[in-house]
């Protein structure tokens, strides 16, 4: 292999290392962020910190991800905090009722509502430099904003 070739393979190597090492401090970042809370989680497959609220008294659980990445935008680190709350068409989601979900989000004053594939999420998007107790409230506001949006689609189901 001559030397200009093998150079710019190490080099590849390099930054693809070095690319995991930024992913892998960032998942570091929520990990101790959540756990500074007593927050229970477990990482799924996609990287994704994934936690269970229980609302014992209402007998109901809301499932809230803590985004394992982040994106950049602007000079910004964003993670994403996002939590689901309806399945389009299992739950009937009409394009009248996209657009109310399009006047809730207006009127939120942190997050709104998302499609993803078949299934309506509701999206916190902050920059990564939030503490600990800013991403817990973070977290809270997506669980409560997607439990009650999943009561209002399904009743008394309680499957996202």
């Amino acid at each position: 292999m001559s030397s200009p070739v093998r150079t710019a393979l190490v080099g590849a190597l390099l930054l693809a290392s070095a690319s995991a090492s930024a992913v892998q401090a960032e998942d570091a970042s929520v990990k101790v962020r959540l756990e500074a809370r007593g927050v229970k989680y477990v990482v799924d497959d996609d990287g994704d910190f994934r936690v269970t609220y229980n609302y014992a008294k209402e007998k109901r659980t809301q499932l809230v991800y803590v985004s394992g990445n982040t994106g950049s935008i602007g000079g910004f680190s964003i993670r994403k905090i996002f939590s689901p709350a309806a399945r389009v068409e299992k739950d009937g989601i009409t394009g009248a009722k996209a657009l109310e979900l399009m006047d809730d989000s207006r009127k939120k004053a942190l997050g709104g509502w998302e499609l993803s594939g078949e299934v309506l999420y509701y999206v916190i998007k902050l920059p990564d430099s939030i503490d600990a107790v800013q991403l817990e409230s973070a977290m809270d506001i997506a669980a409560e904003a997607a439990d009650d949006m999943e009561i209002e689609f399904s009743g008394d189901r309680d499957d996202l």
